[in-house]
């Protein structure tokens, strides 16, 4: 989840009338809930079909550790550069040029992305029985110790996130310590490993655990109930929790310390179920009706469709796992609110650019026209001191 993002539109909640803002937070949740989602969904499960399909598929292990590989390498690669990214790519420089870069940018990382998901993920089911405890546990640890560092939060993605391919923070990475590169670079570095080997791992647990127990309780012997059931428990699990929202900032307003983490974290659970069960069930009735006879022409055409149309859209950043939010960050009752935000960013965006113009067209029309107080004055000093313009003269001659 894009934390930072959390309660960026409050201008927006003040410039208009309460129904107007409530229509576009529903337009906001309803776009992320049938577009986003499925899109990003999609996309996983092309990259890591494809992967299963291309890379060493005999050899599931290698294949695993190619995968582990790619993720950490490629995180790293993309973590340690990213102010220079954001100095020399930037549309004041060159505007075409950051556009085509940030796009390779986005399909690069999100590949990257998805590899350091499936590397751990399909480490963890060859080394571990696909039992109840043996599923229970890793995902319980996962899910403490996250909480005991605070940094349950990052278990969220779409739908209760989506992240616009704006062009401030674009290259943005956030590490566990917010380390600076430029107060020690070696401390910035093992800020870094520490937060994609780490916190990353520890959210792939989680979500690993969350997904194999699914399989096991929800109509294990049969596939099409399991997905569509799946896809059911999500999006109504993911309805209470939008509904519950307004209830859990109140809430998060009036309470402090502990007791406002903790309910941020049941919070955060809750969503985890929704959005575990969206993506399974999405993920797997693509598998089911999508060419199921030919899974490889299958996983490139949601491939490029869901890529094509998310840069089309404007967010395909949603597509990234990256960086490290922490639980409770934001003030008050902000630290519960999802990062639903796409209409109402369009908006703010129109409306500022509006009250600019506005601005400056008042400030034109406050300048008063100079060019004839000129012309008087210099009338007025010639007739007042002829002989001063005349000397002036003589020397301008000399």
């Amino acid at each position: 989840m894009r934390g930072s993002t959390a309660g960026l539109p409050d201008t927006l909640r003040t410039q208009h009338n309460a129904p107007y803002y409530a229509i576009l937070s529903i337009l906001d949740v309803l776009f992320s809930l049938i577009i986003v989602a499925p899109l990003v969904v999609g996309y996983w499960r092309s990259v890591w079909e494809l992967m299963a399909i291309y890379v060493y598929p005999e050899d599931v292990l290698l294949s695993s550790y190619i995968s582990t590989g790619i993720g950490i390498v490629g995180h790293l690669i993309f973590m340690l550069p990213q102010h220079t990214f954001e100095r020399y790519l930037h549309p004041d420089r060159n505007r075409i040029l950051f556009y085509v870069m940030s796009r390779i940018y986005t399909v690069c990382f999100a590949f990257i992305c998805v590899n350091g998901w499936r590397g751990p993920w399909q480490l963890l089911d060859m080394y571990t029985k696909n039992e109840v405890l043996t599923v229970l546990a890793p995902t319980a640890v996962g899910i403490v110790a996250l909480a005991a560092m605070r940094a349950l939060r990052n278990v969220s993605a779409p739908p209760f996130s989506v992240v616009t391919d704006s062009v401030k923070g674009y290259f943005e990475v956030l590490t566990m310590f917010r380390v600076a590169m430029s107060e020690k670079t070696s401390l910035y570095i093992l800020d870094c490993l520490f937060s994609v080997l780490v916190i990353g791992t520890l959210v792939v647990f989680v979500w690993r655990g969350a997904w194999a127990l699914i399989d096991i309780f929800l109509f294990p012997e049969n596939e099409v109930w399991s997905a569509w059931s799946s896809l059911i428990v999500g999006y109504t699990a993911v309805a209470i929790a939008f509904m519950l929202q307004p209830f859990m900032r109140w809430l998060c307003d009036r309470v402090t310390g502990v007791t406002r983490l903790l309910a941020a974290d049941l919070f955060l659970i809750l969503s985890l179920i929704g959005t575990v069960n969206v993506w399974r069930g999405i993920w797997n009735l693509l598998n089911i009706y999508l060419l199921p006879d030919n899974l490889e022409l299958s996983c490139w055409i949601t491939h490029w469709i869901c890529l094509i149309i998310l840069i089309l859209l404007g967010c395909s950043n949603s597509l990234l796992v990256r960086g490290v939010y922490i639980d409770a960050e934001e003030p008050a009752g902000k630290c519960v609110v999802f990062p639903c935000y796409y209409l109402r960013l369009i908006f703010q965006e129109q409306k500022l650019k509006k009250l600019q113009n506005e601005q400056n067209k008042t400030e034109m029309d406050n300048v008063k026209p100079c060019e004839n107080n000129h012309i008087v004055n210099i009338q007025n000093i010639s007739e007042q001191c002829p002989q001063t313009i005349n000397v002036n003269h003589k020397e301008g001659d000399l």
